[in-house]
């Protein structure tokens, strides 16, 4: 991951009402493309976003090693997946339309994409059970393997877990 990118990134994200771009970190694989944000309060939101990759650096975890940071043409981060082709394993189409809810819900941002992970902050994660359990059962049928099999973690802990959670990771094998 380039240096500097838990600096630039708050600048890139607070700008993209203003430029139209969308920070994004992915795999040099996808760089055949060109340069590449719900009803929340925006500081909110860009300081959730802005927190996962500084995480990533502090922790150097993912395997962020090799992403580049890419601005990519588009309004919200769940199109800059569409707009950049990623897929990998993903079932982008069945990913797409939740991701937007989350973006609404949740103030859930496109953090980083790249070989078959996806990582989003979260501004506004579940506190309450019932709301959790829901958000639960979508994320199962985003039917990424780190949910449902790798290992699996039995629903009703899963759920738990996502309260109050400001990212969620999904990867496909």
């Amino acid at each position: 991951m380039p240096q500097g990118v838990e600096e630039m990134w708050p600048r890139l994200l607070s700008g993209r009402t203003a430029h139209g771009l969308v920070p994004l970190l992915c795999g040099p694989d996808t760089m055949g493309w060109p340069l590449s944000p719900a009803h929340i309060d925006a500081a909110r939101l860009e300081e959730a976003a802005s927190r996962l990759p500084a995480g990533f650096v502090e922790t150097d975890r993912f395997g962020l090693d090799e992403c580049r940071l890419v601005l990519v043409p588009a309004l919200r981060g769940s199109d800059a997946l569409a707009s950049i082709g990623w897929s990998a394993k993903a079932p982008l189409p069945l990913l797409h339309a939740p991701l937007r809810s989350w973006e609404d819900r949740f103030g859930a941002q496109v953090v980083a994409a790249f070989g078959s992970a996806l990582h989003v902050s979260v501004a506004r994660p579940p506190v309450e059970a019932e709301h959790a359990a829901l958000l639960a059962l979508e994320h199962v049928f985003s039917t990424a393997n780190n949910i449902v099999d790798d290992p699996p973690t039995p629903f009703p802990e899963y759920a738990t877990e996502l309260r109050g959670r400001t990212s969620w990771s999904f990867w496909w094998d």
